[in-house]
């Protein structure tokens, strides 16, 4: 498992990578499903965005009170609620780069003891038990898959 400096660093590099790997892409490009069953790299951002806004969220929920109780929520059931899916992707982008901005910066932050704050986390089985580095963790691992998979789908564009 990667320790917390190594998460920031990629939680602080998955949206440069974004970022580079999209540079030159049109907006037409960018909005394009390679394949009628496959996201276009927009899809895959606004797929990061639901992660990263409800992951967040829990973060934030945890770091604000150690040992709290909540309901997590399918990231791909919860993105439905938004207008994530139809968004053009450079304002997408942005607001994903500011979000994760603000991450970062609340992330530098706190103590090692306010990163091992936990919460028990309801809504999906039994009753577990999650912390702040779980989150951070888990947002910056799925982000790295999903770097492959914009790889991928930019080589078919």
């Amino acid at each position: 498992m990667p320790d917390r400096s190594q998460i920031l660093e990629l939680l602080r590099t998955n949206p440069e990578r974004i970022a580079d790997l999209t540079a030159g892409l049109t907006a037409a490009q960018l909005q394009k499903r390679p394949e009628p069953d496959e996201w276009s790299v927009a899809e895959v951002l606004a797929h990061l965005r639901s992660c990263a806004t409800l992951w967040g969220e829990y973060m934030a929920a945890i770091i604000a009170r150690d040992e709290t109780t909540f309901r997590v929520v399918n990231p791909a059931a919860w993105i439905e609620q938004t207008d994530y899916m139809t968004q053009k992707f450079a304002p997408a982008w942005q607001a994903y780069a500011r979000q994760r901005a603000g991450l970062l910066t609340t992330l530098a932050g706190l103590s090692e003891a306010e990163w091992a704050h936990t919460a028990t986390i309801t809504g999906a089985g039994a009753p577990m038990r999650k912390n702040v580095l779980y989150y951070a963790t888990r947002l910056a691992t799925h982000e790295r898959g999903h770097l492959r998979q914009l790889r991928k789908t930019i080589e078919k564009l």
